[in-house]
């Protein structure tokens, strides 16, 4: 009978929460990197170096940094319906006001205000996945969560491609329209949000009587079980090395997707392909993409390991991000991509599932928003290396090592808190 209502249960907030959630990221991670299809004719209108490009598209993150841990603290308080609301609406506005940018400064500060304005969303959602999903099932839900990442590529790149031959459509250039079209989505789900989002199992009044008390009570058992040893307050969730040795993991990790996301269309463009054949091209890899991340987390959740998949993921993307740098042609290229974008997205879900296997309550709100925020940081480190070294060199090849160096790293930080003493302890189960 408990097998039986598990899997009804299960299978019904999965449909329900899964693919909404989805969609939200979907959009969300459009308006993150659509800089990079904007920025194949807008440097050159707004005259943008490729150290200015870098940095700039970096910044969003130091927005993020900043406001990530109190915006998580505050979904924790107020509950998700209202605050990812909140978040895909100012974050929409703000996405659609880059159309407007005048140069250098204009650029800095809107790309600084998106990541205001985004900060929250990715880790309340990871937070929000704690409060309906057993430990067990978790890396395979947020593997789905997280294929919108890769999924935003192959169906955004090539509508990016062909919004920027609407350039001088009633005067506006195919960049801006880009941003607009983009951002509407975003402002219109935010609205969705607040009439089709339900906090906690609790309020859930889409699930039987039955089905909803036992989720209940399966959620506080874990919650139970958690208290011996897990960290609640937000002070400890803040301070625990296992937060930072994460944090670091996953600072290599986003160095690698956002070095994807800003600047892989221009990787593709320089052997002097269209807007449009750079859009469907830029789509090829992230396809690959979402069938292996999905995979490899069902893999981790069935056998219940999680250091290794997160190492040999690192070490595939690194391998391709370094392919890349030798890569003297469009097909190498696209084959180098693929190898990155299966790395950086199989990484993610084994690696999310580690810290609310430790943390819970604010601390996991404190946590989760750390580890994101400081491992974010990565997103501008990488982007704006490659643009720094791309103007001392005049080629992408350095910046390329210098992010494959990056997720090597990941690799081996993962491995040493694998055999640390506060490495989280992980059971073997089976996912069902």
């Amino acid at each position: 009978m408990t097998s039986e209502i598990q899997t009804r249960v299960l299978r019904k907030i999965t449909w329900r929460i899964v693919p909404f959630i989805m969609l939200l990221y979907f959009v969300a991670f459009i308006d993150r990197v659509n800089i990079g299809f904007a920025s194949l004719t807008m440097n050159k209108d707004i005259g943008l170096s490729p150290t200015v490009y870098g940095f700039g598209a970096g910044i969003f993150f130091w927005g993020y940094f900043l406001f990530e841990v109190p915006s998580n603290i505050i979904l924790h308080k107020v509950g998700a319906r209202i605050w990812i609301a909140r978040v895909m609406i100012t974050w929409g506005l703000v996405s659609a006001a880059m159309a407007f940018v005048q140069g250098a400064t204009s650029f800095y500060i809107l790309r600084f205000l998106l990541g205001v304005a985004e900060a929250g969303f990715f880790p309340g959602i990871i937070l929000y996945l704690s409060y309906w999903f057993p430990a067990r099932q978790r890396a395979a839900v947020t593997a789905l969560f997280m294929a919108a990442a890769p999924l935003s590529t192959v169906l955004g790149s090539p509508i990016s491609g062909a919004l920027l031959e609407m350039d001088g459509l009633f005067g506006f250039k195919g960049w801006q329209w880009l941003f607009v079209l983009e951002a509407l989505p975003a402002v219109l789900l935010g609205f969705v949000v607040l009439a089709f989002l339900t906090d906690r199992p609790e309020k859930a009044k889409w699930l039987a009587e039955d089905e909803r008390r036992w989720l209940v009570e399966t959620m506080n058992a874990e919650t139970t079980r958690k208290a011996a040893t897990a960290s609640h307050s937000v002070w400890r969730g803040l301070a625990d090395p296992r937060v930072l040795a994460l944090a670091l993991i996953y600072f290599g990790t986003s160095a690698g997707l956002y070095t994807l996301g800003v600047w892989a269309p221009q990787i593709i463009k320089q052997f002097g392909l269209s807007s449009l054949q750079v859009g469907f091209l830029n789509a090829l890899p992230a396809t690959a993409a979402v069938v292996a991340m999905i995979l490899w987390a069902r893999h981790s959740d069935r056998t219940g390991e999680r250091t290794w998949h997160v190492v040999w993921a690192c070490l595939i993307a690194a391998a391709g991000l370094a392919y890349a740098g030798l890569a003297a042609g469009v097909v190498a290229v696209l084959v180098a991509l693929a190898l990155v974008n299966i790395g950086i997205s199989s990484a993610k879900p084994p690696l999310w599932s580690m810290p609310t296997l430790f943390l819970s309550g604010p601390a996991a709100a404190a946590g989760i928003a750390t580890i994101n925020s400081i491992g974010n940081l990565g997103g501008f480190v990488g982007p704006a290396m490659i643009g720094w070294i791309k103007d001392q060199t005049g080629s992408f090849v350095g910046g390329l090592y210098f992010v494959s160096g990056l997720l090597i790293l990941s690799a081996a930080l993962t491995l040493l808190l694998s055999r640390a003493k506060t490495a989280p302890v992980e059971p073997v189960s089976q996912s069902h």
